[in-house]
């Protein structure tokens, strides 16, 4: 058996680096070098009293009993490897929506200038949600819970801009801060957090609502494809401002927001936009059913809000200086995958959406010292070679669970709570003519029992991402 984990290991390059382009053998990741505490019993948190406190909901139970975040500090989270494979598979989908409008990625700075929440009446108004500090000469900052003074200043800051060159449609995916009261739910309320953020200029507002439009598909088009239940609903603008708001909801009773539903699809709100007890659908009538959402995307018709501030202006067909017209549309990343979590899993076992989980195979060789031991563990090592030649975009996307002193049910256990779509088991049937391996479709919810060819055929077909 270490024979054949040494075969798991990337072998040596003898110094030879490998020809541009070529990706080499990728490593074939062993479980028990995976930095995923999993085993560790998640307790309660450290509260922002200093207190211990109770863990509120099943994302953020699983995610502490399944090593993917570690606590630091009150609304604070180290994210562990499999949660950062993730996050960067969310993002890759993220790019491709926000790209597919015409986005084009950016990042700005952290650290915003006081001056400039100052002109947009934010920096009151947004009271002690803000994280705010002085550099050593005394002027003011705060660290960024949104971006639109400082998009809109650098906008501005080019006023030779066309008409010809609208729409504009800037956006990043950096770390956001708010300093909540009382963070809790994990990932689902903190107080450091990702975003994707994009803030849109337009040379009319007919064009901007055109805009808006196309960024709200473009959302709808992102949870279709993680195969989210989310719903979008009518929403305030709150301290952000703006004419038009709308967020994105995935229903979980853990939600903070309430929501209001027709049931035939024609009207959707957070209860906060109603004035007054709304009952029922304003277009056809029928008594309308209420939910509670965690509300994983936002977005914003602005107008000119921001832009008359700043005086971000381009120049017209006319040849004269004009606003432009802007929107804002967020995503919470770290957000999304804890909903995920929260509205997928059982009480008991992780189920991420097939296109971000961080691993999507998880292979278990016989257990130590069992008849299947060695020639289980060959078989298993030459279906790996097979699949990266059929298949080659999984070869880092597999785990080997190679805590081979545990039976078998154990590490089947694990995997099952771990949330891979995939689990491929040498077990007793390996040493039959022909070789059969037992295939755990977790998402499916059923086991396969399948030659070599089979696998490759089966995992060929699901079209794993």
């Amino acid at each position: 058996m270490e024979a054949l984990l040494r075969r798991w290991r990337l072998p040596a390059l003898r110094g030879r680096r490998p020809r541009h382009g070529a990706p080499g053998r990728a490593k074939r990741l062993l479980l028990s070098q995976l930095f995923q505490p999993f085993n560790l019993q998640a307790g309660g948190e450290v509260g922002c009293d200093g207190r211990a406190g109770e863990l509120s909901c099943r994302s953020q139970k699983l995610m502490l009993q399944a090593g993917l975040i570690h606590p630091a500090s009150p609304g604070c989270y180290h994210y562990l490897p499999p949660t950062v494979r993730a996050m960067e598979k969310l993002i890759r989908v993220m790019d491709e929506e926000m790209q597919a409008v015409g986005g084009q990625k950016v990042n700005m700075p952290s650290l915003s200038s006081a001056e400039l929440w100052h002109a947009s009446g934010r920096w009151d108004k947004m009271g002690m949600e803000l994280f705010r500090l002085e550099d050593r000469h005394g002027k003011g900052y705060c660290l960024g819970p949104t971006h639109e003074e400082a998009v809109t200043q650098l906008v501005a800051a080019h006023s030779n801009l066309s008409y010809k060159q609208l729409p504009l449609r800037l956006y990043q995916i950096t770390r956001k801060f708010r300093d909540e009261p009382k963070p809790r739910f994990g990932l689902l309320r903190s107080r450091e957090f990702y975003m994707k953020d994009m803030y849109t200029f337009d040379a009319s507002e007919e064009a901007a609502r055109q805009t808006y439009k196309l960024v709200c598909d473009a959302y709808c088009s992102l949870f279709n494809r993680l195969g989210l239940p989310f719903v979008k609903v009518r929403a305030a603008t709150g301290n952000i401002g703006g004419t038009m708001s709308h967020e994105f909801q995935l229903p979980a009773d853990v939600g903070e927001d309430r929501l209001v539903l027709c049931p035939d699809g024609h009207f959707a709100a957070n209860v906060e936009t109603l004035n007054g007890e709304q009952t029922s659908c304003p277009t056809c009538g029928e008594k309308l059913t209420q939910t509670r959402g965690i509300e994983v995307g936002h977005t914003f018709y602005l107008g000119t809000r921001y832009s008359s501030i700043s005086n971000a202006v381009f120049c017209s067909h006319e040849n004269k200086p004009q606003l432009a017209e802007m929107g804002c549309y967020g995503l919470g990343v770290t957000r999304i995958l804890a909903a995920s979590i929260e509205v997928l899993s059982t009480e008991d076992n992780i189920r991420w959406p097939s296109l971000i989980t961080p691993y999507q195979l998880c292979f278990i060789p016989p257990k130590r010292g069992s008849k299947e031991e060695e020639e289980g563990g060959a078989l298993l090592d030459r279906l790996y070679n097979d699949l990266a030649e059929a298949l080659p975009h999984l070869t880092g996307d597999s785990v080997l669970d190679d805590r081979t002193q545990l039976t078998i049910g154990k590490r089947l256990k694990d995997a099952n709570k771990l949330g891979y779509p995939y689990v491929i088991v040498a077990g007793k049937r390996v040493c039959e003519d022909p070789p059969v391996f037992e295939v755990w479709n977790q998402n499916a919810g059923e086991v396969l029992f399948l030659t070599k060819e089979g696998v490759v055929e089966l995992l060929s077909k699901a079209q794993v991402p």
